[in-house]
């Protein structure tokens, strides 16, 4: 879909992306073409790299195939050499669909398919054509290089390649949604950087190696990830004391969106990212959002926002998050809601309410300066064990 200059940038970090993934095939090479990449396997597996592949935004489908000179003798021969490779079980249904892309090549596309599918017939008794609705289809694909023949056509991740949309701050909890939302922005083309509140001594160790394992799930697909882990404890108890606990996650999550925002000018971030889904909670209801989005002026995206529930969690298992999503150990967030929150919170009645906490601001400051920062891959080692023993947020 993408036409113009704008094209060569994002197939150049598409192709960045898979150099980063033939590291770990040291025997496999790869050949670009326009709107294509080649990759010779070079007797590396081909279900491992297929399985990396699938995490590179920017891919939209994998095929494993089989390469013959583009001559009709060995093309019908490599064809029935594939054909035997699949081990059919039963009475199969197929056709051939033919592509000639080099013209030069002496038969047509329509041609090609009667020349390769009638050996095809007479050589596999249990194969039946059926052209509207076949259970196999042997793909053919002619180039002045090589014939090209598949069946496979494996969904990639899609969307645009990491990066090329810019860079945004996630808001990171232990639930669903968030670790979601940051896979649906990266896949839109944003480099993603985590924010991970936590509040020793109310949240547990064990909460925050959630936080970063989620972390490296994300950071399976961008390579490495990096994740700012704030200490929120001071900022989240100035809340508690003021008798107003139907507004407490209102004035927390306000906060947690000012601390972001200081951390992504600091980061050369342009906008925040939260897993936010309408109506789930009280605190994304229309009117909550609303006043809680006042608290920052770089854009708020919400990619989850018209999803349900379901959706968010049928998707959280194929990218790999749910599991460890649902752990039992509880975030900041979910150990301060109120029997009664603020559904349609009064923006000048809570900006009143900030106002009265002198300190805030130093807080949410110091919180920022104490941030710790972490860049993950998706086998990093982190040692939190020592963390309850050390004060003032030094943990590493």
């Amino acid at each position: 879909m993408l036409k113009g200059k704008n094209r060569g940038r994002f197939e150049r970090t598409v192709l960045t992306d898979v150099k980063a993934v033939l590291e770990s095939f040291p025997q496999a090479q790869f050949l670009k073409e326009y709107g294509r990449l080649y990759i010779v396997l070079n007797g590396e597996d081909h279900e491992s790299l297929i399985k990396a592949l699938k995490k590179v935004f920017g891919i939209d489908t994998i095929s494993p195939v089989m390469v013959c000179p583009s001559e009709l003798d060995k093309i019908i021969e490599t064809a029935l050499l594939f054909m035997e490779k699949i081990h059919l079980k039963g009475e199969t249904t197929f056709k051939v669909t033919s592509r000639r892309v080099w013209k030069p090549f002496p038969h047509s596309s329509q041609e090609m398919n009667h020349l390769v599918g009638s050996p095809m017939l007479k050589t596999f008794s249990n194969l039946k054509v059926s052209m509207n609705d076949p259970e196999l289809t042997l793909r053919v694909e002619i180039r002045e290089q090589g014939t090209y023949l598949y069946c496979e056509v494996i969904p990639g991740a899609g969307g645009f390649p990491r990066g090329s949309n810019g860079k945004a701050m996630l808001l990171l909890s232990g639930g669903i949604d968030s670790p979601v939302a940051g896979w649906s922005s990266m896949r839109r083309g944003l480099e993603v950087e985590c924010v991970h509140f936590y509040s020793y001594p109310f949240t547990s160790r064990m909460a925050k190696e959630k936080v970063i394992d989620l972390a490296k799930v994300l950071a399976g697909y961008a390579g490495e990830i990096k994740i700012h882990l704030v200490p929120f404890t001071e900022v989240q108890t100035a809340f508690t004391g003021i008798g107003q606990d139907n507004l407490i996650i209102t004035l927390m999550r306000r906060a947690m969106l000012r601390i972001a925002t200081m951390l992504a000018n600091r980061e050369g971030a342009l906008a925040l990212v939260t897993g936010d889904s309408l109506g789930q909670v009280a605190s994304q209801t229309l009117g909550s959002m609303n006043v809680i989005g006042r608290a920052t002026e770089i854009p708020l995206l919400r990619p989850l926002i018209m999803m349900d529930k379901n959706e968010i969690i049928t998707l959280s298992k194929e990218i790999g998050t749910y599991d460890l999503s649902i752990l039992p150990f509880e975030d900041c967030c979910t150990l301060f809601v109120p029997k009664s929150p603020a559904t349609n919170p009064n923006l000048r009645i809570v900006e009143k309410i900030e106002h009265r906490i002198q300190t805030l601001p130093t807080m949410l400051q110091e919180a920022v300066d104490r941030t710790e920062t972490l860049v993950l891959t998706s086998n990093s080692h982190v040692d939190l064990s020592g963390e309850e023993e050390v004060v003032n947020g030094d943990w590493f």
